[in-house]
């Protein structure tokens, strides 16, 4: 049965049309010779920097060294998809490191809230460069530095996160002195 449009006529439009063009089969990335082909499509439509991607999988496949090395010159590289770190969160030695620079920075310094207020930042620094030089790899860090004069009255600090148990920490370090207490929080965020 042939279709006809509004006048009645059958259509001579669907009878002249060639078949549609086949598609190539896309190359498997388990390919030899199709690897370099698809890492670099890849690594043209990315447009996220990663900072970790994983070597190749086999010696044989590192033979193709000469794209996979200018490709990681360029630090554009496809998503590794890793959903954990490389190094996990070590809460006892950032909490000694911590712990040491509230002790080096504070020995002889009384409670003066004009100079505090610029020493909470210069030591909310320090302690970052510091967790920063363990190599967490894409972990976020927030510092919280607190002085609090001792003047006989009680405080309670709360802070409330969501996070993921399994990688996520924090590590609280303090100071005391006879007229002041410096608290120190880190808190470590894994970004996948």
């Amino acid at each position: 049965m042939e279709k006809r449009g509004r006048g009645g006529k059958p259509s001579s439009s669907t009878a002249s049309q060639p078949p549609p063009p086949r598609r190539e089969r896309r190359p498997s990335m388990f390919e030899r010779e199709a690897y370099t082909q698809i890492l670099k499509e890849r690594l043209r439509d990315s447009i996220h920097d990663v900072q970790y991607v994983e070597p190749p999988f086999d010696d044989s496949i590192a033979d193709l060294g000469k794209e996979w090395k200018s490709a990681l010159a360029k630090l554009k590289f496809a998503n590794s998809y890793r959903m954990e770190p490389l190094k996990k969160f070590q809460a006892h030695s950032v909490e000694t490191k911590a712990q040491q620079i509230l002790k080096e920075s504070l020995k002889d310094v009384k409670y003066d809230d004009k100079v505090f207020s610029h020493l909470s930042l210069e030591l909310a620094d320090r302690i970052l460069s510091a967790v920063k030089e363990f190599g967490y790899h894409r972990y976020k860090f927030i510092i919280k530095v607190l002085f609090i004069q001792k003047t006989g009255q009680a405080i309670n600090i709360a802070s409330r996160w969501i996070w993921d148990v399994a990688w996520d920490s924090w590590v609280a370090v303090k100071q005391e002195t006879e007229t002041y207490v410096a608290l120190a929080l880190v808190f470590a965020l894994y970004c996948e």
